[in-house]
């Protein structure tokens, strides 16, 4: 059935879908299309974009769409409001799972809470409370689980946590040992 919807939409869903950063290479993989043709598609998407609020960006071989560089009043005003907000409930769930379980992916966030996590890590990055690593930025001896990004808190939220780092989180020893224990279960499970 995808084959049959143009290349060009399925790149967009793709690219909505997935809210960060991805390269052409994986791309063309998941779309199971040849390079060439993921930039054929590329380029009409990017036409078929250009009176709309949205955008591909590209830097060297990653892709993204996000929104047009002329919307940037619009959306900082939209970010202003947004932070005046309280976190609500499912942003302090998602904290906690970064807070405990740092560096994570969204995929394994969205595993926990059982639901699409994108829209609350845009906001908690937004507000400054995690920043975003790619896999070659993790520390030596993590478990690095392929291509992408993880989720750490930043100095700022430990700071207004007061405390200085992570390990002096509430009970942060037993419910890290908790949620890896829970991990390996899953893990033995699946196979």
């Amino acid at each position: 059935m995808s084959s049959e919807i143009p290349l060009e939409l399925r790149l967009e869903a793709l690219l909505f879908w997935k809210g960060e950063p991805m390269t052409k290479k994986k791309a063309a993989a998941t779309l199971e299309c040849s390079p060439a043709e993921l930039d054929t598609a590329l380029a009409a998407l990017e036409s078929s974009l250009s009176t709309r609020g949205l955008r591909i960006m590209t830097n060297s071989d990653e892709i993204e769409m996000r929104t047009a560089p002329e919307m940037g009043a619009f959306i900082e005003k939209l970010t202003k409001d947004e932070l005046i907000r309280d976190l609500g409930k499912a942003g302090l769930e998602t904290l906690s799972i970064i807070l405990y379980k740092s560096p994570i992916k969204r995929a394994e966030i969205d595993y926990i809470r059982g639901v699409n996590s994108s829209f609350i890590l845009r906001n908690l990055l937004i507000r400054g409370l995690i920043e975003r690593i790619s896999e070659k930025e993790s520390q030596p001896g993590e478990i690095k689980q392929g291509r992408g990004y993880s989720y750490k808190p930043t100095i700022d939220l430990l700071a207004h946590l007061g405390v200085a780092k992570i390990e002096d989180l509430p009970e942060y020893a037993s419910v890290k040992a908790e949620m890896d224990a829970f991990a390996q279960e899953e893990q033995k499970d699946e196979q």
